[in-house]
């Protein structure tokens, strides 16, 4: 799983097992190790209707209505979007998606992602 914040806006792209593991157990949960500290991100299906965040214990989770993750792995959609007002007037925008194969040569692993559609 990885995670994009930027301003008000957090993206999170999964891989293929990822995205079924999600949608069969309903949560998925990820560190990153800074010494002293440690940040947590977590997708966690949800009752709700929809996208929901949260940031508590240094830990950001996502909330995801059951009914966007039911036959998520097996169709083709993409992703889900939402934004989130907050208190100040503003609004955190939410993103979670299917993470392709990139176009470029990169050194990462890509076997377990999806198929890039502009490849196809």
């Amino acid at each position: 799983m990885k995670i994009r914040i930027y301003g008000n806006s957090v993206r999170f792209r999964l891989s293929k097992s990822e995205v079924g593991k999600l949608e069969e157990e309903g949560y998925l949960e990820e560190t990153t190790d800074f010494g002293t500290a440690q940040l947590s991100y977590a997708l966690q299906k949800s009752g709700g209707d929809e996208l929901k965040a949260r940031f508590e214990d240094n830990k950001i989770t996502l909330d995801i209505p059951v009914k966007l993750l039911t036959g998520w792995a097996a169709n083709n959609t993409v992703g889900f979007e939402g934004n989130m007002p907050l208190g100040n007037g503003g609004s955190l925008y939410m993103l979670i998606e299917k993470d392709f194969k990139c176009l470029d040569n990169v050194a990462e692993d890509q076997s377990d992602n999806y198929d890039n559609p502009k490849t196809c």
